[in-house]
C-alpha cells in the first residue's frame, strides 16, 4: 500500500491506497461534495506537517472541543474556527491556533 495525498476544493486528505483510483474512491465516498483537484503517491511512508510553521511551540494536548468543531465542520478550517469561536467564546487568534494545533496533532 502507498500513502496518497488528496486535494480538494475543500480539504487535503492523506490515506493508504492501493492505487490512486482507490485513493480517489475514498475521498469521494468521504466527501462527495467535494470536487478532487489533486492525487498524489506521497514518496515515503509518513506525512508531515510542521509546528514551527504552523507557529506552534512546545508540546501540546489535543483539545477534545477543537476535533468536535473540526468533525461538525467536516474538515474545513475556517468553519471549525467559526464553530470554536462561537462554542468557547475565544477571539480570533485563539480560536485559529487551538483548530491549526489539533490539525497538527491528527483530529
Amino acid at each position: 500500500m502507498a500513502l496518497y495525498e488528496i486535494e480538494t476544493n475543500a480539504h487535503i486528505m492523506v490515506g493508504w491506497a492501493n492505487t490512486q483510483e482507490e485513493a480517489e474512491h475514498a475521498a469521494q465516498e468521504n466527501y462527495p461534495e467535494d470536487e478532487i483537484l489533486r492525487v498524489t503517491r506521497r514518496p515515503r511512508d509518513m506525512w508531515v506537517i510542521s509546528k514551527r510553521l504552523l507557529g506552534i511551540e512546545g508540546h501540546t494536548e489535543p483539545c477534545d472541543m477543537a476535533r468536535e468543531c473540526l468533525f461538525r465542520a467536516s474538515g474545513d478550517k475556517v468553519h471549525a474556527i467559526r464553530l470554536y469561536m462561537r462554542d468557547t467564546g475565544a477571539d480570533l487568534h485563539e480560536a485559529q491556533l487551538a483548530i491549526e494545533t489539533n490539525m497538527s496533532v491528527g483530529w
